[in-house]
């Protein structure tokens, strides 16, 4: 019996030791085609494919207490044929390696949309959307004097509260002893006790959670006196204020109308609402000559009197009592009058 396996062998042995027929050549040349062929399914002659391990993180601005969250992709990246990118419908620069810059010129929430072009298995061109967003903050540093945290009673005190990195529409704050209310881009703080500390607590939201950032403690004090003063009008008609001292003219004095009174010293900017005072002018004698009014106004006998001076004569006006927005009536310092 002849062992079929055997010739097969032997068949393929001539095929490989041949050489005068030249089939040795043709076996190699097969077999080349046969790895080149598969080659180039699989590996390409020039490597186009880079590997790279992205980092791409929700948010790079993390408070205390909240989440640092990121998704890690393997990604590979062509290194011969760049994809045309498009942003807003605009070609983007393709020297830019897929790099985005833009200028923040607007505070709050912006968006960054388009599409990328790549060809299909098909050779069709298709395109691969994408939208993110940014937020941009205006350059910011908190300087805060301890010494001075200071509120007052009874009145509108005006606070600046941000947190960086966080809109300002993810916000909010409370505070004891007191009322605390938005008011434009800013917000108003009006205590209510005086000698009780009100505490400003802040709280951001930021990915769907809210986190209490801050807490500050305001020392709350009673309004200080305001300071009582006539007004007049020179002779170009510009109104001044008269707080005492220096001469004033008869005319001006009874053209003024009454007494006012207010703070204004370049840090507050608060009236008072005046509710009586006197005026005090001593005869020859040395004798005192009151005369009340029961208004901010001078009252027909006041007018009378001051009418009846002469020039270079000293009254005073005192007894003055105020109260501010606080409700606090006080007696405020006298004013002494010199008639020029």
């Amino acid at each position: 019996m002849i062992n079929i396996m055997y010739i097969v062998f032997l068949a393929m042995l001539s095929l490989a030791v041949s050489i005068d027929d030249g089939t040795e050549e043709v076996a190699e040349e097969a077999g080349q085609e046969e790895i080149a062929g598969l080659t180039n399914d699989t590996i390409p002659e020039e490597q186009t494919l880079s590997s790279r391990v992205f980092v791409i993180p929700t948010s790079r601005n993390v408070m205390r207490g909240s989440k640092f969250e990121a998704q890690i992709v393997l990604a590979e990246i062509d290194t011969l044929h760049d994809p045309q990118i498009y942003i807003d419908g605009k070609p983007f620069d393709s020297q830019a390696k897929g790099y985005f810059t833009a200028l923040a010129t607007r505070e709050g929430m912006q968006t960054l949309k388009g599409y990328v072009e790549v060809a299909n298995d098909n050779g069709e061109n298709e395109h691969l959307p994408f939208e993110t967003s940014y937020f941009v903050s205006e350059p910011m540093a908190t300087v805060s004097n301890t010494m001075m945290n200071v509120m007052y009673a009874g009145i509108d005190n005006p606070v600046s509260i941000s947190v960086p990195g966080i809109a300002s529409s993810q916000i909010t704050a409370s505070m004891t002893n007191g009322v605390l209310t938005r008011k434009g881009g800013g917000w108003v703080a009006r205590p209510s006790k005086v000698g009780e500390d009100a505490v400003i607590s802040v709280t951001a939201t930021q990915d769907g959670r809210s986190v209490r950032v801050s807490q500050m403690a305001f020392r709350v004090r009673r309004l200080p006196d305001p300071t009582p003063y006539l007004i007049y009008k020179d002779a170009s008609g510009n109104s001044h204020q008269y707080k005492g001292g220096l001469p004033i003219s008869k005319s001006a004095l009874l053209n003024s109308g009454g007494i006012y009174a207010a703070i204004d010293d370049g840090l507050l900017n608060v009236e008072f609402k005046v509710n009586s005072f006197r005026i005090d002018i001593f005869d020859s004698m040395g004798n005192d000559i009151p005369e009340d009014s029961p208004s901010s106004q001078f009252t027909d006998r006041q007018l009378a009197k001051l009418r009846a001076l002469q020039k270079g004569k000293t009254f005073f006006i005192t007894r003055v009592k105020a109260v501010g927005p606080d409700g606090i009536e006080r007696t405020l310092a006298p004013i002494q009058v010199i008639l020029n």
